[in-house]
């Protein structure tokens, strides 16, 4: 579970969208904000990575095996505690499990000593970039394009959907794809 994005980036992607909308108008700044809170949110889903550097809590089964976390673009991993099914997290000793991050990004977590816990609380940063500016370029624009589109069609009955095809085909190139969840 990743928190919110940080007010600058949504300001930023904001800015972006009503230049590329042709808006001028302050008085859609806080509709075009909950817009690009929704785009950033869709395109991180879509692509399975965090654009913006931000810490992550991810809670896995305490297995022995290798496990990915589920966002991309680890930064860092900083902290592995039991979830017990009863009663309050521990921190785990370093010893009873190993963490590894490898050239794809991918975050990895393995716990050999899990002692009471079932399940194991992983917090780690995770992100592509550290502000909107490092988004890269046909991210950045198919989350602008996203933005512009849920804003032409915000008073559609249904509403929702897949982004439009124009969009996916910004991202695709970024997304990653898992075909066998397995260890490594």
């Amino acid at each position: 579970m990743a928190p919110g994005f940080p007010a600058q980036v949504i300001a930023d992607a904001r800015a972006a969208a009503k230049d590329y909308a042709r808006v001028s108008l302050a008085s859609e700044d806080a509709l075009f904000d909950d817009l690009a809170a929704a785009a950033l949110a869709m395109a991180e889903q879509f692509l399975r990575l965090s654009l913006i550097v931000r810490p992550h809590r991810a809670v896995l089964p305490a297995g022995s095996g290798w496990q990915r976390l589920p966002v991309g673009a680890v930064t860092a991993i900083t902290a592995v505690a039991g979830v017990p099914a009863a009663g309050a997290e521990f921190a785990l000793p370093v010893g009873a499990y190993a963490i590894d991050v490898d050239a794809d990004g991918d975050g990895w977590v393995r716990v050999s000593a899990p002692g009471a816990a079932g399940r194991v609380a992983v917090t780690f940063s995770a992100g592509l970039a550290v502000d909107w500016a490092g988004v890269p370029a046909p991210i950045a624009q198919g989350v602008v394009r996203l933005i512009g589109h849920l804003h032409a069609e915000r008073d559609a009955s249904g509403g929702g959907g897949p982004p439009p095809a124009a969009v996916t085909a910004l991202w695709r190139p970024y997304r990653r794809l898992t075909l066998l969840e397995r260890g490594r």
